[in-house]
């Protein structure tokens, strides 16, 4: 069993749909197969087995095992959906595995602490705790949890 830190948060349940128990799903994965019948969703309430999927209006229509009623699902609206990783890839970069990381730049300055990451359509952002924003395409090295590397152009950080 994989430790409930270690899971990555993929979704949300938005509200009930119908009479017969589904739910409408927002999922923040663009890995589909995370709803594949018979996978499993983690959430603070417990385990969710998926029964059904199908995608509706730019989200998805989902029948859980646990969830038989109208009344049910109405109780799940906004519970965050967890899941495991799916896959190593060691050139991804993971969101969650940014957060603490230290930043430096090409001369080895220390330029902060990443403390979030802001969705920009361009290139996603670390937000670092010194304010600066760095656009995540600078980023040349990577040890999860640890250090970033980033090649930014001169004035970046002024």
């Amino acid at each position: 069993m994989v430790a409930p830190s270690e899971l990555l948060e993929v979704g949300v349940v938005v509200k009930a749909h119908g009479l017969k128990g589904e739910v409408l799903v927002d999922l923040w994965s663009d890995r589909h197969e995370r709803l594949a019948p018979g996978s499993v969703l983690s959430s603070d309430r417990g385990d969710l087995h998926v029964l059904s999927a199908h995608p509706h209006q730019q989200r998805f229509l989902v029948r859980f095992a646990e969830v038989a009623t109208r009344e049910a699902a109405e109780t799940w609206r906004g519970v965050i959906l967890r899941a495991e990783r799916l896959d190593v890839d060691e050139d991804v970069i993971w969101i969650d595995q940014l957060f603490g990381c230290r930043v430096l730049d090409q001369d080895g300055v220390d330029r902060g602490v990443v403390v979030d990451v802001e969705a920009n359509p361009a290139s996603d952002l670390l937000v670092l705790d010194t304010g600066a924003l760095v656009p995540l395409h600078f980023v040349t090295e990577f040890e999860p949890r640890a250090r970033v590397v980033v090649e930014v152009p001169e004035g970046l950080f002024e």
